[in-house]
């Protein structure tokens, strides 16, 4: 029997990770269609549809839905009568020029993302994305090895605001999927290594920053009305270009998250960081 399934047209978008995938209708997914763009999604770690016209509300939590559960955000708004899709507004502050991992912050960080624009500027506003597994992967074996045996902190608060949430995760941790192993910090959430000296922690992570986010780790999209991303939360960053002065406007859901899992800490925390653990669980 001759298949009548959609054949992909897939395009790699740089030699790090991202393809764009065209010849898809993202209403009307089969559950084979479903599986390889999943598949894809494992392996490349970001996928784009640039072709895409945008999906209704519904059409984009379903889309969403086939990964998991959605999130609800703790405080970013949402769109009318939807709490699952929030709205990223520029004109509202929603500006995220910081590398970053979403929501890191959290015990059970979310598992991918799935994010179109609705508006965007003529030009700038473009998103890049950084692959964890391969920053990982290209620092020295002794420094590896190091890492192997740490833990961070990772903490956000609102400010102003009643919002604050705590979490420790292992500093590389193991994709439950692939069984790769990738870098998980970042500038936005993490604070602490808790098993090092305020300094040695400070230096390291400055060090990791510089690592996860190398040239030869990155791809970089050019959105369009409609656009949609959808990326693998577990072993990627991303960073929105802020270089644009017209308004910009995405509607994201997220798929709740698993605990990530790496090795045990090799050593205690450090005697400066003996408030760490009532500062996780206030």
């Amino acid at each position: 029997m001759v298949s009548t399934e959609t054949v992909f047209d897939v395009r790699p978008i740089s030699g790090a990770l991202g393809v764009e995938i065209r010849g898809v209708d993202l209403e009307r997914l089969t559950e084979s269609e479903f599986g390889r763009l999943h598949e894809l999604l494992l392996t490349h770690l970001v996928l784009f549809f640039p072709e895409a016209a945008g999906l209704s509300p519904e059409a984009h939590m379903e889309f969403g839905r086939r990964l998991g559960e959605l999130e609800v955000h703790p405080f970013l708004p949402k769109l009318a009568g939807h709490e699952e899709i929030v709205v990223l507004d520029s004109a509202q502050g929603a500006k995220a020029d910081v590398w970053h991992t979403d929501v890191t912050f959290n015990p059970s960080p979310p598992i991918a993302s799935i994010l179109q624009l609705t508006q965007c500027p003529p030009s700038g506003g473009d998103t890049m994305w950084s692959n964890q597994y391969l920053a990982y992967e290209r620092l020295s074996a002794p420094i590896r090895d190091l890492l192997d045996g740490l833990t961070a902190i990772h903490v956000f608060a609102v400010p102003g605001g009643t919002f604050r949430s705590a979490a420790e995760h292992p500093v590389v941790r193991t994709h439950p999927v692939t069984g790769r192993r990738s870098l998980y910090v970042n500038r936005m959430f993490t604070s602490r290594i808790p098993q090092l000296r305020p300094d040695e922690s400070e230096l390291l992570l400055r060090h990791l920053y510089t690592a996860s986010t190398r040239p030869e780790n990155v791809c970089r999209f050019r959105w369009s009305p409609g656009a949609i991303a959808m990326w693998d939360n577990r072993a990627t960053q991303h960073y929105a270009i802020n270089d644009y002065t017209e308004r910009r406007i995405g509607q994201r859901v997220t798929i709740l998250g698993d605990k990530p899992e790496g090795n045990e800490p090799r050593w205690p925390n450090h005697a400066d960081t003996a408030g760490i653990a009532n500062t996780i669980e206030s």
